[in-house]
């Protein structure tokens, strides 16, 4: 079994990956830096955005990997509907981190599992 990479190792290696891909990424939340969970909201700036969380830990390995998961059924949601799950998963945890990914074409640059 892996260990896994600190959370905020992670978000920093996942936001200089978002700038050498060509999209935008800004840290909106920090969390617990060592193991805050990770949330990711991808905005494709045309009123479509996805809302990814962390992987079911079914689903998740033990390879030391982060996984996600998209947290809607729909492949993309309006921003107040993310904006409310957002408010949701951070009620629920306080200590959570949140990245804000603008990407026209949708990318998150994750590890994901089937929905």
């Amino acid at each position: 079994m892996s260990a896994r990479l600190r959370a905020d190792l992670w978000v920093a290696a996942h936001l200089r990956r978002c700038a050498v891909e060509g999209a935008y990424a800004v840290l909106r939340r920090r969390g617990s830096p060592e193991a805050g969970a990770i949330f990711v909201v991808v905005d494709r700036l045309d009123g479509r955005m996805a809302v990814w969380g962390p992987a079911p830990q079914s689903e998740a390995g033990d390879d030391g990997v982060r996984r996600f998961a998209r947290l809607h059924g729909d492949e993309w949601i309006d921003p107040p509907t993310a904006a409310e799950r957002i408010a949701k998963e951070m009620r629920f945890d306080p200590d959570l981190w949140i990245v804000d990914v603008e990407d026209r074409a949708g990318r998150s640059f994750l590890e994901t599992v089937a929905p």
